[in-house]
């Protein structure tokens, strides 16, 4: 019987077709970006202080100064840094009685002036930025409610991801991906109009169900569609778009300043992406497993026809009995010893890279500066097995590196974080492809989500190890993820290398591979893995 692989090298492996919808399905990958970490900006968190409306006016009345106005009505918190006004205490003093002097020198507090929390709301620096978080007052006490905004996110990312994994898998990825997105575009739009914060997290929550999960199929079905010497250059370059959505997110964010604009420009692209309907096909891999092999067999021609290559009577021979079952299971994932120890590595991966990716994106809100700026250089970015594990490393050790870097030497010290940055980028790129590369046809969408679920585990952690550790020391959180990185990168090593291997049809390819990989790329494949001492049955 001939495989699909064999009859895509006749219809062309990376043809003018397959060129076309990577295309296409690469600029789903930059709207998720600002889904993503567009919280630095949608959530951003300016100086602010707490509203005195009595001593705002009387600082009109008498013409202070500006800092005058700022200080004199709050205690002045001497930390790091250069001294200034406390954000959520304010002077317990009544600034309406009579015969107050317009010397701000008589007013100035004594030593044990009592303080309390604000009671009048809280005046911000925007400088006409309007985040979520100046509309809600979500600062002092109700700042943890900020970290909801994104752990809200993951969960959606969670249940979505294995939801619309299962549903790819049982009823094809292009009617998947087009129903994920029809599921963005109406979430994305009621989280820009939503009118308290309550609501606001439950839309934000649907919003991620929809966007990880689309995602994720329409990576997969372009990794089916290409030849095997292309899944790699495909894998990373889809992924790239993500980098320039980061890179683009700036700019958006610079010139929209409101957040509920910001969030109805992200999601724009959702909705223009229903009219893939027209131009993608359904992945012909998906429908062999499927036991559909004329659809499969109609739609693999019209990709040769558009690519000007013509098939040869082998496709009459394309095996269409070539997957275990036509019904994934979350068990076909850890029924078996390689299986099993597949899925565990690779989602211990996708938990650090999205705990120790979103930690540093978000740190960036808490480090002063210029967010733009910041921002931007983070996005910047210049075999598999030995990369992947060498990537999660160099990350690991960025960050026990930044932690004890000096204040003082801050260019030094970015440079370091942006190795940092750049190490775990490399290493969630990666992770995605070899994820895909690990795991037989007819389970593949089911395990590259049920896997990622992970990283949405991570991306709930994330928010709240930052900014809750940060509080005790801001360097805190960088030992937590150089350490998580290390292990990761360690564990990486214990994978197969699938550089160059066709992808796995059946459980029984991935278990006993020396009885399908060709001869000459045995040996690598096998690369610390010993053959199972019992059946795979």
């Amino acid at each position: 019987m001939t495989s699909f692989d064999d009859v895509l090298q006749e219809a062309g492996p990376f043809g003018r077709c397959q060129r076309r919808i990577f295309l296409l399905f690469c600029l789903v990958s930059v709207p998720w970006a600002g889904v993503y970490v567009g919280i630095v900006f949608q959530g951003f968190t300016p100086d602010h202080r707490c509203a005195e409306p009595a001593a705002a006016a009387l600082a009109a009345r008498c013409g202070w100064s500006p800092e005058d106005g700022r200080r004199l009505p709050a205690p002045v918190l001497n930390g790091t840094g250069e001294p200034r006004p406390d954000g959520c205490r304010r002077y317990d003093r009544d600034w309406n009685r009579t015969g107050l002097t317009c010397d701000p020198r008589e007013l100035e507090p004594e030593p044990g002036t009592p303080t309390a929390a604000c009671g009048h709301g809280w005046e911000y620096d925007y400088e006409g930025r309007r985040s979520f978080v100046t509309e809600f007052d979500l600062v002092c006490s109700n700042s943890w409610l900020v970290d909801l905004y994104q752990a809200t996110l993951n969960v959606g990312f969670l249940v979505g991801s294995i939801a619309t994994g299962y549903l790819a898998d049982r009823f094809g990825r292009k009617v998947s991906f087009l129903l994920s997105n029809v599921l963005n575009g109406l979430m994305g739009i009621l989280v820009a109009v939503a009118p308290n914060y309550a609501t606001l997290l439950v839309f934000r929550t649907f919003f991620g169900f929809g966007v990880k999960g689309g995602w994720v199929v329409g990576y997969v079905l372009i990794t089916e569609i290409v030849g095997v010497e292309y899944r790699r250059t495909v894998g990373v370059l889809y992924q790239m778009f993500f980098s320039v959505g980061i890179l683009l997110l700036p700019l958006l964010a610079y010139f929209i300043t409101d957040w509920r604009w910001l969030q109805v420009a992200i999601t724009a692209p959702y909705i223009l992406f229903l009219s893939y309907y027209w131009f993608i096909p359904e992945s012909p891999r998906w429908l062999l497993s499927q036991n559909q092999k004329s659809k499969a067999v109609a739609i693999t021609e019209a990709m040769a026809k558009e690519n000007h290559m013509t098939l040869s009577k082998n496709i009459e021979t394309l095996a269409d009995d070539n997957a275990d079952s036509t019904s994934a299971s979350f068990m076909d994932l850890i029924r078996t010893p390689r299986m099993r120890k597949h899925t565990f590595i690779l989602s211990f991966n996708w938990f650090t890279s999205a705990v120790v990716y979103q930690g540093l994106i978000m740190r960036l809100g808490i480090l002063g500066g210029n967010v733009y700026i910041d921002f931007l250089i983070s996005g910047l970015r210049i075999g598999r097995r030995l990369p992947f594990a060498a990537a999660n490393i160099v990350a690991g050790i960025s960050c026990f590196a930044t932690a004890f870097i000096p204040d003082g030497m801050f260019w030094f010290k970015t440079v370091v974080a942006c190795i940092g940055r750049l190490g775990i980028t490399m290493a969630f790129e990666m992770v995605v492809f070899v994820n895909t590369e690990l795991y037989p046809t007819f389970v593949r969408n089911l395990g590259v989500s049920v896997c990622s679920t992970l990283c949405d585990v991570g991306g709930i952690v994330a928010p709240f190890l930052l900014y809750r550790l940060a509080v005790i020391w801001l360097e805190l959180p960088l030992i937590i993820f150089g350490s998580l990185a290390f292990l990761a990168g360690g564990l990486v090593l214990l994978l197969p290398e699938t550089r160059g291997v066709p992808l796995p049809d059946t459980i029984e390819d991935i278990e006993f591979p020396e009885k399908w990989v060709p001869a000459d790329l045995t040996r690598r494949h096998l690369v610390l893995l010993r053959p199972p001492d019992h059946s795979w049955t």
